[in-house]
Parts: structure tokens; sequence; C-alpha cells
């Protein structure tokens, strides 16, 4: 367990966890008296790692300063919304590679007062000048950069309409409260973590090329230098180091204007003339027509079960949903747990279930307003047992073998995750992103907004991959007003009609990956979430054809997998996980290992 859970905890916190976790059983309820409510209880003495628990309600995310913001809303009595929202905005200042107001993504929520789920879309768009060829030279060849690291990269962002949006909707206090916290952290400043100044200094040269995001993330070598860090040369500027602190003044203001005039502060007025303006091409890129016209979408979760589990999650333009109940629904048929986790077995299954999986992904998956997207028969377990004769228990079936399915007849690494839960029974499970690490690492001139690159989650050439190595076709082509296909996977899960889990991970092409691992170690290996947070992933995303796995998988495992046929691959770690559970009358947290800057944190009922 991370040390720094317990600096967060009260000692009354501290206590209490130390009772619940001396029980002798592992969940329980006790029997209710007369003078004795019932009361969970829980046994840790299988359970290497652990999370946090508290009584009141818990947020989790991937920088605790964020996570805390989230809890001071629901210290103030906020609920669930008010308290991601507050997350949110603080990640755009305290997790700049990632966190973003420039960015997008997706936030499905459980609102207990109208018992509704919904799926709030704020996916970035393509603006009206973008079209089909817009990244390929006059030959046809993919202008390499282009849709990564050019003002043509950044899709129109929608992360201030869905976080606003949400809050008006179904969140419970004033926008200014919830946004205070992050203007805070920006205009006081927060010290840089080891984990950001590792960041910063890896992406130099990919942050250095613009002169307003110089301005906004280096600092003078030498500090008896007078040059405007936007004019300094780059020998005399470096990033920041851990431990100094980092001010970042216009986006304070930027957040201010949001804070007192909504969305529209940012989708017009003196904010979006300074982002168009940042954007200047052979032609304009984007324009304040596109701003001004952003839309969010309220769409229904897709929905699947599992073992008994209801699974919520988001449906097109994600494709994670879709997927991780595909996938789902071809694992169902198999003793997993009698394989064990991290089995060559359990291995072998979940990879030949992504394989498929992702060559229908490849396939069939684009933005619904495009495209009919055949959402029904792909998450049809009909479908899956059709799919299903296609996996070879014994042996791995090459990718250049396995082409997408038909479902129609069944019709009938940059990105960061929060999930909140409170004790009214409201849920939130968001991902939201930049792209890659700090999007286009274009910061516009005068907002200190980060802006995306986006653009390169659309097919930018059928059949050739993106930076993921992701590989589509003419359904996530490229067209104005299109919102580009995604792997972010925010889920909940319910048991007996009530939110039990919401989970969810950055992570690229390996998001849906890693939250069905997660879902799989708990509903399957009965671990704790923090130890389904803990232990080595894999991924197979259909092509390039090998199975990726982490460091801690063993040797026997590995040959095991060699010997039915699979490459096998140790490479970095994927996904930072980031879950709330509630049990009973506990609210549990569990942040990913693999970052030490994430944290949950929660309040104890009536503290």
């Amino acid at each position: 367990m991370k040390q720094h859970h317990l600096s967060i905890r009260s000692k009354s916190s501290v206590a209490l966890a130390i009772t619940l976790l001396l029980q002798t059983s592992c969940w329980a309820q006790t029997p209710a008296t007369a003078t004795n409510t019932a009361v969970t209880r829980y046994d840790n003495t299988l359970e290497i790692f652990q999370p946090v628990i508290r009584t009141g309600g818990m947020v989790a995310s991937e920088q605790h300063l964020a996570s805390s913001a989230g809890a001071e809303m629901l210290r103030a009595g906020g609920n669930a919304v008010d308290a991601a929202v507050a997350v949110g905005f603080a990640l755009a200042v305290v997790l700049p590679n990632a966190g973003n107001l420039g960015g997008g993504g997706f936030m499905l929520i459980h609102d207990a007062k109208t018992k509704s789920n919904v799926a709030l879309d704020f996916r970035e768009i393509a603006p009206a000048n973008a079209s089909r060829d817009m990244y390929l030279d006059t030959s046809g060849k993919v202008i390499e950069g282009k849709s990564t690291r050019t003002p043509y990269s950044v899709g129109i962002p929608g992360s201030v309409a869905g976080l606003t949006q949400a809050l008006a909707e179904h969140g419970s206090l004033p926008l200014a409260q919830v946004i205070a916290p992050a203007i805070k952290l920006a205009s006081e400043g927060f010290a840089v973590s080891p984990v950001l100044a590792e960041l910063f200094l890896i992406q130099r040269t990919h942050l250095e090329r613009w002169p307003a995001t110089r301005a906004a993330f280096f600092k003078h070598i030498d500090s008896s230098q007078t040059c405007a860090l936007d004019q300094c040369p780059l020998s005399a500027i470096r990033t920041y180091q851990a431990g100094e602190k980092l001010v970042q003044k216009d986006l304070a203001q930027t957040l201010t204007i949001i804070s007192n005039q909504g969305a529209q502060g940012f989708y017009t007025g003196t904010v979006a003339e300074k982002i168009v303006n940042s954007l200047k091409g052979a032609d304009q890129p984007l324009t304040l027509a596109d701003l001004a016209q952003y839309k969010t979408e309220v769409r229904k979760p897709v929905e699947g079960q599992y073992r008994g589990v209801q699974i919520l999650s988001m449906p097109p333009p994600s494709s994670g949903g879709i997927h991780l109940i595909q996938m789902l629904n071809l694992l169902e048929r198999y003793p997993l747990k009698q394989y064990g986790s991290g089995s060559a077995q359990s291995i072998h299954l979940m990879a030949e279930s992504a394989r498929l999986a992702y060559a229908d992904r490849a396939e069939h998956l684009g933005d619904p307003a495009f495209v009919k997207v055949p959402q029904a028969g792909l998450i049809s377990k009909k479908y899956a047992d059709e799919l299903s004769v296609k996996i070879n228990p014994q042996r791995m079936t090459p990718s250049a073998q396995v082409k997408a399915g038909n479902p129609v007849p069944y019709e009938s690494d940059q990105t960061t995750h929060f999930s909140v839960m409170d004790a009214q029974g409201n849920v939130v499970s968001c991902t939201y992103t930049l792209n890659l690490s700090f999007g286009s690492g274009i910061v516009a001139a005068g907002t200190g907004v980060l802006l995306n690159n986006e653009m390169d989650d659309f097919s930018v050439k059928p059949g050739v991959p993106n930076a993921f190595g992701l590989v589509g076709g003419d359904a996530n082509a490229v067209a104005p007003g299109k919102r580009p296909l995604s792997s972010m996977t925010p889920v909940i899960l319910m048991r007996d009609g009530k939110p039990w889990i919401a989970t969810g991970s950055p992570g690229g092409a390996r998001i849906i990956t890693t939250v069905l691992q997660n879902i799989v170690n708990v509903i399957d290996f009965d671990m704790n979430i923090a130890e389904a947070a803990s232990v080595p992933r894999m991924h197979h995303q259909w092509t390039p054809d090998f199975i990726r796995v982490e460091r801690g998988y063993s040797p026997d495992t590995i040959k095991l997998l060699e010997s039915m046929g699979h490459t096998v691959k140790v490479m970095p770690t994927m996904g930072r996980i980031q879950t709330v559970q509630r049990t009973g009358n506990l609210f549990m947290g569990a942040s990913d290992p693999r970052n030490p800057d994430g944290a949950p944190v929660g309040i104890d009922q009536n503290k």
C-alpha cells in the first residue's frame, strides 16, 4: 500500500479502518438488532494490497491534489457530480499532460435521485475545415506528424462544455464553488512531483516548439537571465524540476472566466479568440464558429451482463463499452477462476477474445451520427457464441487469419480517469483526454490551455495505424463535424440493481483490455480493488500480432504462451486504473500504483 494514503486519513479513520480490517469474515453484514444497525465488515487476511476505506464517500484520481478537491466538495455537502467536476477542473492544472480544458472525453453518471444512468459525450469534434485526405500529401502518403504535432491536429475541445453541463444537470453546488480549488492551484501554484518533472523532461522537444508552451512550462536556467521565456534561446531554458512550484496565471484567469461566465466564457469571447489565433496554418484549422457551435451529446449507456453483474459503459463514438462487453461475453463461457489469475490459459483466452474484438473495432466502429454501428449485434451473447468457435483454447490464431465478423444479424498514453461515489448513491466514472502526452503540445497564448491532438484518433488513411498502432477503416475516416473513435472505457458495475464499483483507466488502445482485466480480477479472481489494480497486465489488439505483457509474469507462463504460438513481448506498464467501490456502509478507493501521484481520498460520515 502506498504510504501517502495514510497521510490523507484522519486518526479516527485509521482507527476505523484497523477495526474493520481485524474482522474475521470477508465481506459480511452483522445482523441488525434494535440497537445495532447493519455494519459491513472487511477481512484482509489474504490480501497484500489494501484499498482506502471511508464511510461517507470516495474519490479516486491520478493526482492526489485533484482527489482532495473532489473530497472537499463532498465534505461541503456536494454530491458525486460536484466532486467529479471539481476533480476535472483541478486535473487541468495539476496533471497538464492529460487533465485538460482543451481536450474532451466521456462521463458516465448514475443519478440516485432520478435512478437514471447517463452517458455524457463531450468528445472532441473535427472542425468544419477538416477533410478526409487532410493528412495526405499529393502522392497519397501520410504526412508525418501533421495529425499529432501541428495546428491541424486539434479537434474542437469538449471538456469545458461537458463538465459544466454535468454540474448543471446533476450537481448541487454552484460552478464558482466547484471550480475554486482549480483556480487556487493555478494561481498559487503547486509543487511539481517527480513524476511530472520526468514527463516534462521526456516531452521537452514536443513542448519547446511553441512559444506560449515554453512560457507556461519552462524556466530560465540562470535566474539572472532577463529574456522572456517565449523568446529565449532553447539553450537558456529548462523544464521544471521536482519540488519547484509551478504557477499558471494565464490558466487561472481562464478558469476564473469560466467560473463567472460558464462554458460560454470558453467557447466565445476573448478565450475563444486566443485559441483560434494560436492555431494558424496555411489556412485556418479551427475557427470561432467551430468553438461557438460545439455541442455535447447525452447518450444511453451500453449495457451488458457478466456472471450476474450489470456492466454499464460508453457507447460510440467510444469503442470501449461495446468491445469490453463483447470480450466479457466471450470469456463468460470459460472457468477463469479455475484457471487462475496470471495463468497462461487465462492470458491466452483474453488475448484471443481481444484479437476478435479489435478486428471488429477496425471495421464497424465510428461516430454513430455518420455511420451505422451494429451495437446490439456486437454486444449480443448470440454473436459471442458465433465468434467463440474461432477461439482455439490450446492454440493462438494468427491475426492474418482473423477478419471482422458480421454482427448485423444479431441487431435486435495520454488520458486520465477519475471515479467518485457519494453516500446518497450517486456515482461518476469519467475518462477524458488530450490524446498523446500534453496533446498537440500547443498552449493557446494568453490562456494557459493545452490543446489536444485528437484528430489522430481518426483513420487518417484507412489501413494505416495511428499513434497507438490501431488500424481503422472508412467508418472512422475524417469528416467535418465528426467525432473520432475512442477507446475510453468509463464503467459502472451494478449488483442487485445498486451501484457497486466505478472504474476506468487511461492508456490509449490499451484502455479496453486494462479495464477488462480489472473487472475479471474482481469478479473471477476475488481480488479487492487495490489488488486488482496492482497485478501485472497483458494486452492484445489484433494488430500488431503479439501479446504485450508487463514485467512480473512468470517465465514459465511466458514459455507456455509461446508454446501455444504466441509472440510475447515484455514492455512498459499499461494503464492507471482509478476505482471506487461501495459495499454496505463502506466506501473503498484504489489508485493504480503505476502512478505514485494518484490517490483515493474519501470522507467519513458526518465529518
